[in-house]
């Protein structure tokens, strides 16, 4: 009997660690010089990060200390998705960050799609947010693994779930 192996390509946020970067950030705030006496503001609400600053210089110098804060905590850029910056109450202006749980229903299309023109002996299906790949030969998985990383498709992805049967 043959064997069958699998694993999902997912895309997960971990909330903790973007709360710790959301904290890290508001320490940096308030410890730096130039945002002394400012209205500067990162809050996360519900699934979205909320940035308020004064003016858009002071917004982009948060939004990059916010930034590096994530990438320090092994969270991925493309996991989040930057709304446009808007005029808000009192003279500031605000940004929200989308967080991206799951792969969008397009975006999973398009792996598909890229894995089956890759004409390897593979099967791949989407499963509600995530991606599952199926096929006989462990070394064919890889090879979709290292392709998936290789192409560009604008979503942070994961590869877990890896099981040999």
């Amino acid at each position: 009997m043959a064997k069958e192996n699998s694993f999902d390509i997912v895309s997960k946020t971990d909330y903790a660690e973007v709360g710790n970067a959301i904290n890290q950030t508001k320490k940096e705030i308030s410890q730096r010089f130039d945002f002394k006496g400012s209205k500067a503001l990162v809050e996360l609400h519900q699934n979205d990060i909320i940035l308020s600053a004064e003016d858009e210089t002071k917004l982009r110098n948060m939004n990059d200390i916010f930034q590096s804060k994530l990438v320090k905590r092994g969270i991925a850029l493309k996991a989040m998705e930057y709304g446009k910056v808007e005029p808000s109450a009192g003279g500031t202006v605000r940004q929200v960050v989308s967080i991206q749980q799951g792969i969008p229903t397009e975006k999973a299309k398009e792996i598909v799609k890229f894995i089956k023109e890759e004409k390897l002996k593979v099967q791949a299906s989407i499963q509600g947010d995530s991606v599952r790949v199926s096929g006989k030969d462990r070394d064919t998985l890889q090879d979709v693994i290292a392709k998936l990383k290789s192409k560009d498709f604008g979503i942070d992805m994961k590869f877990d779930n890896y099981r040999s049967n």
